[in-house]
């Protein structure tokens, strides 16, 4: 399976991102409200710069208490961005975030950001994907 077919198999409810000015107060009340774990940072929507998680927030907060929440995105996010393209496999995706220990991914596509997908995704995609080959294979074994 290929990220586009985990892209096309997501809701599309759009990405959301904040350009690395904007306070993490609203990056948290975003995550919140969309019970999302990841904004992306840019500054058109088009082109990511970073990419702002729980974790970082989590992580800074224990170590430098909620006055984070009143600094800039671009403090906290991460800024060496790992991202991937529609035709990467399913496997390669899973291999990247494992390795780099993370848990979203950007896609890109001519230069321009076109979704994001996480490890849920990656996995019920998997699990779709493994659960057909096991009927085909039962179909054959058993001669349907």
């Amino acid at each position: 399976m290929l990220v586009q077919n985990i892209l096309n198999s997501k809701e599309k409810t759009g990405i959301y991102w904040l350009a690395p000015s904007e306070p993490v107060s609203k990056a948290v009340q975003i995550m919140s409200d969309n019970r999302i774990g990841t904004i992306v940072v840019s500054h058109d929507g088009e082109v990511p710069t970073g990419i702002l998680s729980e974790r970082d927030i989590v992580r800074e907060m224990g170590k430098q208490g909620v006055e984070i929440l009143s600094g800039s995105i671009e403090a906290l996010m991460t800024k060496k961005l790992i991202t991937t393209t529609i035709d990467v496999t399913a496997d390669q995706v899973l291999q990247i975030m494992t390795d780099g220990r993370f848990r979203h991914l950007p896609v890109m596509s001519d230069g321009k950001l076109i979704g994001l997908i996480s490890i849920g995704d990656v996995v019920k995609a998997r699990l779709s994907e493994l659960a057909m080959e096991k009927d085909a294979l039962e179909g054959m074994v058993m001669g349907r």
